[in-house]
């Protein structure tokens, strides 16, 4: 999208307008900015409308609302908000916490805490709830996600305000997009992506125009957007740096001279703000890779795509509900590709019909490269693999990238599909310009509406969430706690983090032994999801599941005993829970005593025991 002059023009006449024409490139009449103002407003507001439509469930019942294929992530990311929340009240760093995984505690930077969200919604948290939180960082990231675009696409790439707004529509509403808004508020608020790539359009044109600029003000100002984006979410910057610049180098490979010159001309600015970034972010960077409770990497094991997500509809979707697939997807928040066969037909013909527009060339390779790279090390179908080794086998070797979910590499294709849909969008407007009885516009538009039709979003189903036990939310559990945690029974983890919501509605009166968070394990600190396992966690959780309590002997008495004093246990709880009798008998043969009732759980106070 680097377009010099030359290009602009080209692409212009290609599309049936003049370069006086195109947004930006010389000043418009008054009404005529009022218009453009106006179909601005319009599209954020259909963005807005969309948005929340989108997640109308969880708004209609944010008290105890639960995006039921959000997993445990929304319990997750709603005590990443609450907890940043009441760090900033207590003017304490939120940059780490010992109130999970006590007495370790949890490297909240190391744990995408999504400061940039947390911290400026901190009244929002304290006076609605993390709830409210969480869905107006979701709904706010789809609409600003695909506002961006669409103002880089009608300032940049197009003319026609109706194709720019196609673009930003499939930018922010792309199935990847609703899959993550179910749980993932940090790839969904993308918005800052388009605006960095803008600024670096504009500084790469004002080279090839010979345009004077501020190079101390454009370092600073794009040193400030990449601060804010690391502290909205590092891995969609890492993917977009990426696939940005693949997509610049095709650009400029007809012209290696042009592009070498750009280069040459746009390093000294760039290079000053990555300085800048660095100084503006070295001490939360500092304590994400070298503070308490860091790690090297996540050992995630494959998480590629799979073929079959390419051509499928997905589940929260027209098409999804018409022609739903084999379920190949890693888990319902990580439907990156799922395209759909009608997208890819009219994307190949598309792309082969406007190769010869640099932008779509460069488009086309993003889109290929991407692709490829996000299926994983194996290509697999209908998750049987296949014994392909495919490039991702080399490039997860390379340090962070090794720590990046493949299947997440597809995002990199959405806004290069976007790309060549506005293009083809304002060619087609264009021509219908110039003659309202031409067909190919309606041809065009008739193939893009069978293409986007099927992957309209549908809205993200919604369940009851069972209330807080009254013994955390009346306060009881004051009485219980002097220094040391409280231990949920089970311990709290990643595939059962109830607890971590009942924590943040008693106030924050107490830390938590485990929950769900990423941090160090073993020697070599590798990422996990999860604390280390103990095995009196072990042996609780075992209970639960098959409903039989394990052999307790002497050894199982003396590990219980140890755990506990790890953890700094002041008090076990076991609240109304799948087989609570058989784990009430476990605790009660470990602890050697029975528990007391009070309110609705049961509980051991362990303080006395030496």
């Amino acid at each position: 999208m680097l377009l010099d002059s030359a290009d602009r023009d080209t692409t212009q006449r290609s599309a049936g307008g003049s370069a006086a024409a195109r947004p930006g490139l010389l000043e418009r009449p008054a009404i005529a900015r009022l218009r453009a103002n106006r179909a601005d407003l319009l599209a954020g507001l259909g963005y807005l409308v969309l948005a929340t439509a989108v997640l109308s469930g969880q708004w209609r019942d944010t008290d105890s609302g639960y995006l039921i294929k959000s997993g445990q992530d929304q319990t997750m990311w709603e005590w990443f908000f609450a907890v940043t929340a009441h760090s900033v009240a207590q003017l304490e760093s939120p940059l780490g916490t010992n109130l999970q995984n006590f007495p370790a505690g949890v490297n909240m930077m190391a744990n995408t805490a999504m400061f940039g969200v947390g911290v400026p919604l901190t009244p929002v948290t304290l006076l609605f709830g993390p709830t409210v939180t969480f869905v107006l960082a979701l709904t706010l990231g789809l609409a600003t996600t695909a506002y961006a675009w669409y103002w880089l696409f009608a300032r940049e790439l197009v003319s026609s305000r109706a194709a720019a707004a196609i673009g930003g529509l499939f930018c922010g509403f792309a199935p990847a997009m609703i899959s993550h808004a179910n749980a993932h508020p940090n790839f969904v608020a993308l918005a800052l992506l388009p605006i960095i790539a803008g600024l670096l359009i504009r500084l790469a044109r004002a080279v090839t125009d010979a345009a004077p600029r501020n190079r101390i003000r454009d370092a600073i100002v794009l040193a400030l957007l990449v601060a804010a984006q690391i502290a909205l979410g590092e891995e969609p910057l890492l993917i977009f740096a990426l696939a940005f610049g693949l997509f610049v180098v095709v650009y400029h490979l007809h012209e290696p001279r042009q592009g070498a010159r750009v280069l040459r001309a746009l390093a000294p600015t760039v290079a000053a703000a990555a300085g800048l970034t660095l100084l503006l972010t070295a001490v939360p960077l500092w304590w994400q890779f070298f503070g308490p409770q860091s790690y090297r990497s996540i050992d995630h094991g494959p998480m590629g795509n799979d073929l079959k997500t390419l051509v499928q509809f997905p589940s929260e979707s027209l098409g999804g509900a018409w022609a739903p697939g084999q379920y190949v997807a890693i888990n319902e928040t990580e439907q990156n590709a799922y395209f759909g066969w009608p997208l890819l037909l009219v994307l190949t013909a598309t792309v082969a019909l406007l190769w010869r527009d640099r932008v779509v060339r460069a488009a086309a390779v993003v889109i290929a490269v991407f692709g490829v790279l996000s299926l994983g090390s194996v290509a697999t179908v209908g998750k049987r693999p296949t014994g392909v080794e495919l490039p991702w086998a080399l490039a997860e070797r390379v340090p962070l990238l090794n720590s990046v979910l493949e299947t997440r590499l597809t995002m990199a294709a959405v806004p290069a599909i976007a790309a060549v849909f506005a293009l083809a969008s304002d060619r087609a407007v264009a021509s219908w310009k110039q003659s309202a009885a031409d067909w190919k516009p309606l041809a065009w538009f008739t193939a893009l509406t069978f293409a986007l039709v099927p992957l309209t979003p549908t809205v993200l189903p919604v369940t009851e969430r069972a209330p807080a036990p009254r013994f955390f939310t009346d306060g009881a559990v004051r009485q219980y706690v002097d220094d040391g945690s409280v231990v949920v029974i089970p311990p709290p983890r990643p595939p059962d983090a109830r607890a971590l919501r009942w924590q943040a509605d008693a106030n924050f009166v107490f830390p938590l032994a485990d929950g769900y968070f990423v941090g160090p394990t073993g020697a070599e600190k590798k990422g996990s999801y999860g604390p280390e396992a103990r095995r009196t966690a072990m042996l609780l959780v075992k209970a639960q599941d098959t409903g039989a309590v394990p052999p307790i002997g002497a050894e199982e008495r003396a590990a219980a005993l140890a755990d506990l004093r790890y953890w700094r246990a002041d008090v076990l709880v076991l609240p109304t829970a799948k087989n609570s009798d058989v784990l009430a008998s476990a605790v009660t043969q470990l602890l050697g005593f029975a528990p007391a009732r009070v309110d609705d759980v049961w509980i051991w106070d362990v303080r006395a025991l030496d």
